[in-house]
C-alpha cells in the first residue's frame, strides 16, 4: 500500500517502510528550476522551443500514428484527448524540474516535428536516479538527421549550462533507429532489462557528461 509518498511492505512478518515513486522522485531528481533554463534552442534547421496552446493539433495528429508510437510505451496510439494529458505532463514537468521535452519546430516552415529533451524515466525504477535524453518525430520528418541534430543540441546545452553529470536514453528492442542516435550521440550499451508495466524489453543506453 500507498501513503503519504512511502510503499508499505510486509516482509518476514513485519511491515517495512519503503520510498514509493512520488518520494524516490522527490529524493532523486535534481532541481534545476534555478540552472540554466532555456526557454529555447536552435540548429540549422529546428527551433527546440516550449510547448504552446497552438501545438495540440499537430502533436495529436503525430501520436495517432501506429507506426510513430509502435515502439511507445504499449505501442497504442493516442486519442486528442490523451496527447492533450501528456502535453500537459510536459509541461509540469518543466515547471517542477527545470528540464524537460522541447516541442521541435521546423524553421523554414512553422511546422511541428515533434519532440526532443529530457524526462525522468520513470517507469523505469531500476535505473533510477537518471535523466533520460528522447525523441519522437512525425513519420514526414523520419530519415532526415532531424532527431540527431535536435539531440545534439540538447546535449550540449546540457553540458554547458545544467548541473547533470550523466543521461540515459532507452529504446524498447527493436527499434534500431533510436538506438543508432543513442551511438551518434556517444552513448554506450549500459544494459538490457524488461520495463515492469508494460513487460516489453528494453536497452539502456548512457553517458558521462
Amino acid at each position: 500500500m500507498v501513503h503519504a509518498g512511502y510503499l508499505f511492505v510486509t516482509l518476514g512478518g513485519r511491515i517495512i517502510r519503503r520510498p514509493g515513486i512520488a518520494e524516490m522522485l522527490r529524493r532523486d531528481v535534481p532541481d534545476l528550476t534555478s540552472a540554466g533554463d532555456a526557454a529555447s534552442l536552435e540548429t540549422p534547421r529546428l527551433l527546440l522551443r516550449r510547448w504552446g496552446e497552438d501545438d495540440l493539433d499537430g502533436f495529436a495528429a503525430i501520436t495517432a500514428q501506429p507506426e510513430v508510437m509502435r515502439y511507445i510505451h504499449d505501442g497504442r496510439t493516442l486519442d486528442r484527448p490523451a496527447t492533450a494529458e501528456r502535453l500537459a505532463v510536459y509541461q509540469r514537468h518543466w515547471d517542477e524540474h527545470g528540464f524537460g521535452l522541447y516541442a521541435l519546430e521546423i524553421k523554414k516552415t512553422g511546422e511541428l516535428a515533434g519532440f526532443t529533451g529530457l524526462a525522468v524515466p520513470a517507469f523505469l525504477p531500476e535505473i533510477m536516479p537518471a535523466v533520460e535524453i528522447g525523441w519522437r518525430l512525425g513519420r514526414a520528418h523520419w530519415g532526415q538527421g532531424l532527431a540527431t541534430e535536435a539531440a545534439q543540441a540538447v546535449v550540449a546545452h546540457t553540458r554547458a549550462e545544467l548541473d547533470l553529470r550523466r543521461l540515459v536514453s532507452i529504446h524498447v528492442v527493436g527499434n534500431d533507429a533510436s538506438a543508432r542516435i543513442m551511438i551518434k550521440l556517444g552513448m554506450s550499451l549500459e544494459r538490457e532489462t524488461v520495463q515492469p508495466d508494460t513487460g516489453r524489453r528494453v536497452r539502456v543506453y548512457a553517458m558521462d557528461l
